[in-house]
C-alpha cells in the first residue's frame, strides 16, 4: 500500500540537514529508493542520509532508464553518463528539471504522521531571510527573464524587472551579474545557482557560460538578446537577437 510519511514538529532543526537526516534515514530503512531534489537543501541533506544508510549516493539524476539504471549530467553538463548501482537501496538526488510534474489530485495514498524528531545537531537553526518579491517563483516559473553582465548596473536592473512584471515572469541572473553585486545571490541560475525549466526563457546580455546552459538546458524556448553575435549562447537558443539590450527591453516593454 502507498503511504506518505509526513512530519509534523515544533523542533525548527529540521531546516538543518543535521537536524532531519537521522529521521529520513530511519523512516527509509526499509525502502529501496529514496530520492531528494536537487535543490540547495535537497544537495545539503542527501548525502547525510547516504551516509547515515552505508550508501553511495547518485547525485543529479536526470534520466531514469530502470530501476537500478539511471543519467546524469558531468563536465557541467558537456556530457552525460549512464550509471547503475549495484545496491538494493539507492539514494540519489534528482533534476527536478528534468522532469514534468504529474496529477497530483488522484492519488490514493494513506499518510502517517511523524512528530518526534529528538535532533540535537552541533549547529542549530537561528533564522531564514529571503527577498520578497511578488514575481512567479524562480524555479517553477513558466517564464523567466534573465539578465547578465551586460546589463552593467544594480540600477540597470530595473528595466528587466520591468519587462518581467510586464510578462509576469520570474527574474533570474547569471552569477556574473550575482558576482558584480547587481542582484542577489537566490537570483542566480546555472550549475552553482538553481536549474530550471520553464517554458521560455529569455536572456539579455547574458554571452552563455556553460555553467548557466546547464542551467537553462531543459527550457521550452530560449531568447537570446546580446550584442555580441559571437556570443556562446546564441548556438543554444532557439531565437537570438543581435542587438543593445537598453534599447530592445524598452521597445518589447512598451509593444507589451
Amino acid at each position: 500500500m502507498n503511504c506518505v510519511h509526513a512530519v509534523q514538529t515544533e523542533n525548527q532543526n529540521w531546516k538543518l540537514a543535521t537536524g532531519i537526516s537521522a529521521k529520513i534515514a530511519e523512516l527509509a530503512k526499509d525502502y529501496t529508493h529514496i530520492f531528494g531534489p536537487s535543490t540547495t537543501h535537497g544537495k545539503d541533506v542527501m548525502p547525510c542520509v547516504a551516509a547515515l544508510l552505508g550508501q553511495n549516493q547518485i547525485s543529479d539524476i536526470m534520466e531514469v532508464i530502470d530501476a537500478k539504471t539511471f543519467k546524469r549530467p558531468i563536465y557541467a553538463g558537456n556530457a552525460v553518463i549512464t550509471v547503475k548501482s549495484e545496491h538494493n537501496q539507492i539514494v540519489a538526488t534528482i533534476r527536478a528539471a528534468s522532469f514534468k510534474a504529474v496529477d497530483m489530485t488522484s492519488g490514493s495514498a494513506s499518510i502517517e504522521t511523524h512528530t518526534n524528531i529528538q535532533s540535537q545537531p552541533d549547529s542549530s537553526y537561528v533564522s531564514l531571510q529571503s527577498g520578497n518579491s511578488e514575481r512567479p517563483d524562480l524555479q517553477t516559473a513558466t517564464k523567466v527573464i534573465s539578465g547578465g553582465r551586460g546589463v552593467g548596473s544594480k540600477e540597470n536592473f530595473e528595466i528587466v524587472y520591468a519587462l518581467a512584471d510586464k510578462m509576469n515572469a520570474a527574474t533570474g541572473a547569471s552569477r556574473a551579474a550575482v558576482d558584480a553585486g547587481y542582484v542577489p545571490n537566490d537570483m542566480q541560475v546555472g550549475q552553482t545557482g538553481k536549474i530550471i525549466s520553464p517554458d521560455l526563457y529569455m536572456a539579455f546580455g547574458i554571452s552563455g557560460a556553460i555553467q548557466h546552459l546547464t542551467g537553462i538546458k531543459d527550457a521550452g524556448t530560449i531568447v537570446a538578446i546580446n550584442k555580441d553575435a559571437d556570443a556562446p549562447i546564441f548556438e543554444v537558443a532557439d531565437i537570438g537577437l543581435v542587438g543593445d539590450l537598453f534599447t530592445i527591453i524598452p521597445e518589447l516593454t512598451e509593444k507589451l
